[in-house]
């Protein structure tokens, strides 16, 4: 049987998985060294996206909890800018697409962060969850070795990935107007 959580609970097998990705994160920002993509870097992402499966995995195994509920998408959010800006600095991505998702990324956080203080929370849809695993796609075709040269392929995720950043940026505004409403009348 597993233990179970409250809401409340902080040191959960969650939550110690989130912060073990945040603290690998400088790694491998570090580890992204060029245009010609690295194993140890690619490895090193493979992991880390997949280990947010396996944080998601334990939290509904053993209960959701509020700092999880931060926790996670901070983690998503830092692993995945902070990649695209080291493939930014190495010349790999272009800036504009990565301007675009990190200012609706920093926006949609703070928007989040103050309406949940004021009791409104809203969930994150389906289209979130794609968005995030095409900027994971972008990023990872770009440090594979095997195609790091296809600049179209890993351009076409990171592309898609901006639509689809912007778009589930906006239905993200319109069902916390949603919310809000439902909540207050």
């Amino acid at each position: 049987m597993a233990t179970s959580f409250g809401p409340s609970a902080l040191a959960t097998p969650a939550n110690g998985v989130t912060v073990a990705r945040l603290l690998a994160a400088p790694f491998l920002f570090v580890m992204i060294d060029g245009t010609q993509g690295s194993w140890p870097a690619f490895v090193l992402w493979f992991v880390l996206c997949a280990t947010d499966g396996i944080d998601g995995f334990l939290a509904r195994r053993h209960g959701t909890t509020r700092s999880g509920a931060f926790l996670d998408p901070l983690a998503d959010k830092v692993l995945v800018l902070g990649a695209m800006l080291a493939l930014v600095k190495q010349d790999v991505f272009w800036w504009l697409p990565v301007a675009l998702i990190a200012a609706r990324e920093i926006a949609i956080s703070m928007y989040r962060s103050m309406a949940g203080r004021q009791g409104i929370t809203i969930p994150a849809r389906r289209g979130a969850k794609v968005k995030t695993v095409c900027q994971q796609f972008a990023v990872g075709f770009a440090l594979l070795p095997w195609s790091a040269d296809d600049r179209w392929l890993w351009n076409s995720f990171l592309w898609i990935a901006v639509v689809l950043t912007l778009l589930t940026g906006a239905q993200y505004l319109l069902d916390s107007r949603r919310v809000a409403r439902s909540q207050l009348a």
